[in-house]
């Protein structure tokens, strides 16, 4: 989540969790520090010499690989029309990929590399040499809206579809059968969320009052859930382990929690 804005003048760029959500990353004006959740402890820290601040990054699970794009300020290490893939054992970038416009964000998988730009979202080999495999056209995304499942047996990708509102799904696994169409809101897209085994897909609108579960199968609605009656940025959307809860965040200054199967649970917010 691009957090360059806040008004704590701490010199934080950039917070992200990694696939499992056992760690998080923070990206900043000097470099960028990973912690774990429980107990909370930072386990790595990584500051550049020569200026180092990172807009977005990105982690894989927890090895030692990471992706790192620059930022729009000054001091940016990297420009942000660039993905380096950081090798944190070398200390060093093993992988430059650079791009026509702005990068809005990366997702990493052990066999594949994604990069979402302002109307497109490109997939890549996770090789020495990353390959171009797939291009889809993308209604206006400046946020970089865009899952990956992280599950070795499950290769699906989210990302907004061609039209306001629209998120289309598509197996990395096997391409060829098609890509699966979700008209989950009749506006633009704010958050999408998938959970670790890639079945259920939630999402929020830019009104943000309406948080809608699908299958991700066939894009069937299994759920909706009221946040609200007044409108929010809604910031982050999570699923927790066993996909029972639902947690949502907002400008707000409030935190949700839902359960995914269960009705009666959910009282009504206003």
């Amino acid at each position: 989540m691009d957090v360059s804005h806040n008004t704590f003048s701490n010199g934080l760029l950039y917070i992200g969790f990694n696939q499992d959500q056992g760690c998080f990353v923070c990206g900043t004006e000097n470099g960028f520090r990973v912690f774990n959740c429980d107990p909370l402890k930072e386990k790595e820290r990584h500051d550049f010499n020569d200026g180092g601040g990172l807009g977005r990054v990105e982690m894989l699970f927890r090895c030692n690989y990471l992706a790192l794009v620059g930022h729009c300020g000054p001091r940016a290490k990297y420009p942000p029309n660039k993905v380096m893939i950081w090798d944190d054992l070398k200390k060093i970038a093993v992988i430059e990929m650079e791009f026509s416009s702005t990068v809005r964000s990366v997702k990493l998988r052990r066999d594949r590399i994604v990069v979402a730009l302002e109307t497109m979202v490109k997939v890549y080999t996770f090789t020495q040499t990353p390959q171009q495999l797939h291009v889809f056209e993308t209604y206006p995304n400046p946020k970089g809206l865009c899952v990956l499942c992280p599950s070795s047996t499950n290769s699906l990708l989210a990302f907004p579809g061609q039209n306001a509102g629209q998120v289309e799904i598509v197996d990395l696994g096997n391409t060829e059968k098609g890509s699966t169409t979700v008209a989950a809101h009749e506006t633009s897209l704010s958050c999408i969320s998938m959970n670790l085994q890639g079945t259920l897909l939630a999402t929020a609108s830019e009104k943000g009052t309406l948080i809608r579960i699908f299958e991700t199968f066939n894009g069937t609605m299994v759920n909706e859930l009221r946040r609200g009656s007044h409108a929010a940025l809604i910031y982050c959307i999570n699923f927790n382990h066993d996909s029972s809860l639902l947690c949502v965040s907002s400008d707000h200054g409030t935190i949700h929690i839902f359960a995914v199967d269960d009705h009666k649970k959910n009282r009504q917010s206003s």
